[in-house]
C-alpha cells in the first residue's frame, strides 16, 4: 500500500500488570549479604514484584495487553499485528507472541518476538511506526513483559538486588499528522554483548546437569562496564532523537527513562538539565523490569495525569545486546 502521510503512528491506548508479591529489601537482607541502606544508596530500589512459580510471560503480557486494548476502545480482532519484547518468553518456540494471540484472540493479526533486553519496548514502538505509517496496517499491539526472577541468582548479591517481574503494553494505531510518534532512535554495539547476558540455554551452551549445577541459566553482568556505557548512551540517545525532531531538551515536557538505577538516571538528569518534576520514576517500586520498565512506567505516568494533550514525552532505554533506543511523542489524548 502506497505511503499516507496525512497521519502518524501514534500511541492510542495502555495497559500494564504487575504481580502482587512484593520483595522488599529487608527480604533480601534475610537471603544475601546486603542491606536496604546499601541497595537505596547504590540503585534506588525499595522493592520488586515477583512473579509466582506458576506463572509464565505470556500470561503478565496477556493481561497487559488486555488493559491496552479496552483503553484504545478497540477489540482484540481489530488488531492486525502482535509485538512481544521479552527475554524470557515460555519457550524457545513458539513466539510469546503467539501465545498472547491465542489468548486474547486476536484471529487476523501476525505475531513475533524480539529480544533486545531492556530497549525492547522502544524498539518494538520504532518497527510498530512503520507498519503504521506506511499502510500496511492499522493497529499493532507492542507488548513488553519479563518474568527476570526466573532467571535471576538469587545467590549473587551483585544482580539479584536489582530484578522484578512485570509487563506494560500499547496499542500504536493512526493519530493526527503532528501528534504522536516524531521519530526514534535505535541502535546496538554488540561487542559489549558479553557485558550482559544468560551463558546457557542455547545452541552455544545447551542445557546440562552441568550448566544448572553451575548456575548459567540466569543473569550474569559487568555491572561496571554495563554503567559506563549507561551513563554515556542515555545521554547520546536522546541527544540524537531530539535533534531529529529538531527539539532541544528544554522542550521535553515529561522524560520516562529505563527504571535501572537512580545513579544512571541522575547522571542522564544532569547532563540534560532536566528537572526533577520532568522525570517519572517508578524503579523505587518495582526495580528494573526489563523491557517492560518504560512500557510500564508510561502507563503510570498516563493514569496518573502526568501527561496531558500535546505534551512533548522523551523515552529512552539500553539493555543486552548491547542495545539501546529512544523515541520522542507528541500525545495526542
Amino acid at each position: 500500500m502506497p505511503q499516507n502521510n496525512t497521519f502518524k503512528a501514534g500511541i492510542l491506548g495502555t495497559g500494564s500488570f504487575l504481580p502482587e508479591n512484593k520483595l522488599t529489601n529487608k527480604d533480601l537482607e534475610k537471603m544475601v549479604d546486603t542491606s536496604d541502606e546499601w541497595i537505596v544508596s547504590r540503585t534506588g530500589i525499595k522493592e520488586r514484584r515477583i512473579a509466582p512459580p506458576s506463572m509464565t510471560t505470556s500470561y503478565m503480557a496477556t493481561e497487559a495487553a488486555k488493559k491496552a486494548i479496552e483503553d484504545a476502545k478497540i477489540t482484540a480482532e481489530d488488531i492486525d499485528l502482535i509485538i512481544v519484547a521479552t527475554v524470557v518468553p515460555d519457550m524457545n518456540f513458539p513466539s510469546t507472541a503467539c501465545l498472547v494471540q491465542a489468548n486474547i484472540g486476536a484471529i487476523k493479526s501476525a505475531a513475533f518476538d524480539i529480544e533486545v533486553g531492556c530497549s525492547g519496548f522502544i524498539y518494538g514502538l520504532s518497527i510498530a511506526k512503520q507498519f503504521i505509517e506506511n499502510g500496511t496496517y492499522k493497529y499493532v499491539l507492542v507488548i513488553a513483559a519479563d518474568i527476570l526472577s526466573k532467571i535471576t541468582n538469587w545467590e549473587d548479591r551483585k544482580t539479584c538486588v536489582l530484578f522484578g517481574d512485570g509487563a506494560g503494553a500499547a496499542v500504536v494505531g493512526q493519530v493526527e499528522n503532528g501528534y504522536g510518534i516524531l521519530d526514534n532512535f535505535i541502535g546496538a554495539d554488540g561487542k559489549g554483548g558479553m557485558h550482559l547476558y544468560m551463558p546457557a540455554g542455547g545452541s552455544r551452551m545447551p542445557a546440562c546437569e552441568e550448566s544448572v549445577k553451575n548456575k548459567l541459566h540466569t543473569i550474569h553482568m559487568n555491572g561496571q562496564e554495563v554503567f559506563k556505557f549507561a551513563v554515556n548512551v542515555m545521554n547520546t540517545a536522546t541527544i540524537e532523537v531530539l535533534n531529529r525532531c529538531g527539539l532541544k531538551p528544554e522542550d521535553v515536557d515529561i522524560f520516562i527513562p529505563h527504571q535501572a538505577n537512580i545513579r544512571i538516571i541522575d547522571a542522564a538528569m544532569k547532563k540534560l538539565k532536566l528537572s526533577k518534576e520532568k522525570v517519572f520514576i517508578n524503579l523505587d517500586k518495582y526495580g528494573n523490569m526489563s523491557a517492560a520498565s518504560v512500557a510500564v512506567a508510561l502507563d503510570e505516568a498516563l493514569k496518573a495525569g502526568k501527561i496531558k494533550n500535546g505534551d512533548i514525552i522523551l523515552m529512552v532505554a539500553f539493555g543486552a545486546g548491547l542495545t539501546w533506543g529512544s523515541t520522542v511523542i507528541k500525545w495526542l489524548e
